[in-house]
């Protein structure tokens, strides 16, 4: 299975910059998985694809402000991007630029709230850092901080709630489940009002969602890890749905990562924790998942291999032309595509 089996062409205009003024009046493609029949919907519709009786599950992580900048005892000015907590104060970050960033380098943030040293350069160039500060790293993080869009994304995003979910709730990512940012509180009563049930899970997403696939052979790509959590009163909701025959239907790529990674492990859906390295590409069958809700997502990327593996590579190769042909907007702040 080769990456350039999953290309497409994308015009740069498609690219969507900001998000519409009313998060569910995005475009919403359905695609039947199996036989690759595609209908055109707005988000708000989703209600009327979904029946009681099915359980969507969500990511409820939040986004931290997780881009700080740094100022060197020699005036330099460095942009850290954090990644993933490794200990207590102490993460793995990207370093701009990194030959400022040795070991043993210290850096000032927000004129004196917080201060850094370099403690660890890993194999791939991020660096480990120790941070120090009075209070709650949180807090600070939200005075020093500013939220880490991602590289394709040029515009300036004037509310940064924007770029959470309105279900956020567990500090942790350095990007959004971007599949989720279409709902409104409304919204989600409605489902629930129609007995559609709603479980959550945790998935802190890290920026190896935008790395991209750099070898030919797809089965050499190696997955960053991330930390993913489940309550017992969510994996009680899925496991209800399941063994009554309704559909589980996993909003972003995110929460399908997670349940497929905890039924590989252990054979249920259990209150858990731990890091996760799955990489699900076609061929790879599901263990939990009946559905998918999801963004459009860029070209040979992981992403579009897992929501391939869902249906079809050409189903869903030929839905992405279809969307491009439809002007459908493209990745974080775009469109949706739901596969049942």
């Amino acid at each position: 299975m080769r990456t350039k089996d999953f290309y497409f062409d994308l015009p740069e205009s498609q690219i969507a910059q900001i998000p519409l003024e009313q998060r569910d009046q995005s475009k919403l493609m359905y695609l039947d998985k199996k036989s690759g029949a595609i209908k055109h919907h707005i988000f708000s519709d989703v209600i009327d694809l979904l029946s009681p009786g099915d359980c969507l599950v969500l990511n409820n992580t939040r986004v931290l402000p997780a881009r700080i900048f740094g100022v060197k005892d020699t005036g330099a000015t460095v942009e850290f991007l954090l990644l993933k907590q490794v200990e207590k104060d102490a993460w793995e970050c990207l370093v701009k630029p990194g030959r400022k960033a040795k070991v043993g380098a210290t850096f000032t943030f927000g004129e004196g709230l917080m201060t850094c040293e370099v403690i660890e350069i890993t194999d791939e160039g991020s660096r480990i850092v120790k941070f120090s500060y009075d209070g709650v790293f949180e807090n600070v993080l939200e005075q020093v901080g500013t939220m880490p869009l991602p590289p394709y994304i040029t515009e300036e995003l004037e509310d940064q709630e924007r770029y959470q979910t309105v279900f956020s709730k567990h500090n942790g990512s350095a990007a959004a489940p971007t599949a989720g940012l279409h709902f409104t509180d409304d919204l989600m009563q409605r489902i629930l009002d129609k007995g559609i049930r709603i479980a959550y899970v945790t998935l802190h997403v890290g920026l190896g969602t935008f790395r991209p696939v750099k070898v030919d052979d797809v089965l050499e790509h190696k997955m960053h890890s991330e930390y993913y959590m489940v309550d017992d009163e969510n994996a009680s909701i899925i496991n209800d749905t399941k063994a009554s025959g309704g559909r589980i239907i996993s909003v972003g790529t995110t929460s399908t990562r997670t349940l497929e990674s905890v039924m590989q492990k252990y054979g249920e859906v259990k209150e858990c924790s731990g890091w996760t390295e799955i990489f699900i590409y076609p061929g790879y069958e599901f263990k939990i998942i009946d559905g998918l809700i999801t963004n459009f997502h860029l070209p040979e990327s992981t992403l579009i291999m897992l929501v391939s593996a869902l249906s079809t590579k050409e189903y869903v190769l030929n839905a992405y032309e279809v969307a491009v042909n439809e002007k459908y907007r493209f990745f974080s702040f775009g469109d949706a595509m739901i596969l049942l």
